[in-house]
């Protein structure tokens, strides 16, 4: 999403939520529409607490497997979203955020963004870790304990002065 696209995405959702207070206030009444609001947000908090320590327990079995959940790690951020938005009070938010809860559309969410995402690893080669040698793929240097020594820096302000 262009950065253009978010002043205008915070000044239309509101105005969204408020014209759908009116309508549905008018309809059924205040006091039924604030109990509403109540509702969801008690609703999405029991859902995020339910698919959220399902999410983590599927996180930990495949880590345990070997395997990268990345795709859980994404459904994880989106129930996450998914938490704010029923939290946050309206009835647009509250649709967004119940939609986000449903696994297939989170799915769709993640192809949509998946296509447009590029992932750039900074370090240079492939995402294999390296087999020998340091974190950043350069050589290891193998020293005897006669070859290494540790004196302490007079100049450190952490020495013991």
């Amino acid at each position: 999403m262009p950065f253009s696209l978010i002043p205008f995405m915070l000044l239309i959702i509101p105005m969204l939520e408020i014209a759908t207070f009116v309508v549905v206030g008018g309809q059924i009444g205040v006091f039924p529409t604030l109990a509403m609001i109540v509702v969801t947000a008690i609703i999405g908090s029991i859902l995020l607490r339910v698919q959220g320590f399902g999410l983590i327990a599927k996180i930990q079995s495949d880590i345990s497997g070997g395997k990268m959940p990345a795709r859980e790690l994404v459904h994880g951020v989106m129930i996450a979203i998914a938490g704010i938005l029923l939290l946050t009070p309206g009835f647009v938010t509250d649709t967004c955020g119940f939609l986000l809860f449903v696994p297939p559309i989170r799915d769709a969410v993640w192809h949509f963004a998946k296509s447009r995402i590029n992932i750039v690893n900074l370090r240079g080669g492939s995402d294999q870790s390296p087999t020998k040698g340091d974190a950043s793929g350069g050589p290891t240097i193998d020293l005897d304990e006669d070859d290494f020594k540790r004196e302490p820096d007079a100049n450190s302000p952490w020495s013991d002065k």
